[in-house]
């Protein structure tokens, strides 16, 4: 029998890792998994996948098409409304206007929304992306973005909480961000 949705409960967050790849989003997504009993991921970059089946109007990035962005929004909102508790979405967006739609759509919702930056000196970034050896064929697609990070930097750090990854672990970082946003954790 499939349990009926729920509304969203003021202790329901959305909690968006941004910050350029090598960053740790995806380690520390899986991290906050681990320490906050309710937090789940949502990979926003399957709602991309899906997209390319049925878009054909090229783009560079699939954030490029007005479709992602409010898909993005609605499928978490409804699954946030479904399993309650915490949905951790751990997604780059350099470009500030794409990023302030979501937030705003998410937020005309009622959620609750923190926004980090996981941030890292550039050389240890490229030194994360060159050691990633999960997926070799993105290497480019991540190095070039590390330009684009640098130049999204002053809005980024202005509109989100930044957490230095440079010299922490991913499990530091989980617990900094369970911390912040005021989330019980399962371990200490």
């Amino acid at each position: 029998m499939a349990r009926a949705p729920r509304p969203a409960l003021p202790s329901d967050v959305i909690i968006w890792l941004n910050g350029t790849f090598g960053a740790g989003k995806t380690t520390t997504a899986r991290e906050l998994t681990g320490l906050v009993p309710s937090a789940r991921v949502f990979d926003s970059e399957h709602v991309g996948y899906l997209l390319r089946h049925v878009l054909t109007e090229p783009v560079e990035n699939f954030q490029d098409w007005p479709p992602w962005r409010s898909l993005v929004v609605h499928t978490a909102v409804e699954t946030l409304r479904y399993v309650g508790g915490a949905l951790v979405i751990p997604q780059t967006v350099l470009t500030e206007a794409y990023y302030r739609e979501i937030d705003a759509g998410l937020r005309a919702a009622g959620l609750d929304v923190r926004h980090f930056v996981l941030h890292a000196r550039e050389d240890v970034l490229v030194g994360r992306i060159e050691a990633d050896r999960d997926d070799p064929g993105a290497r480019q697609w991540r190095l070039d973005h590390v330009e684009r990070y640098r130049a999204a930097v002053p809005w980024l750090h202005a509109a989100a909480e930044v957490v230095d990854t440079t010299d922490v672990p991913a499990a530091e970082v989980a617990r900094t961000i369970a911390h912040r946003c005021g989330l019980a954790t399962d371990r200490a």
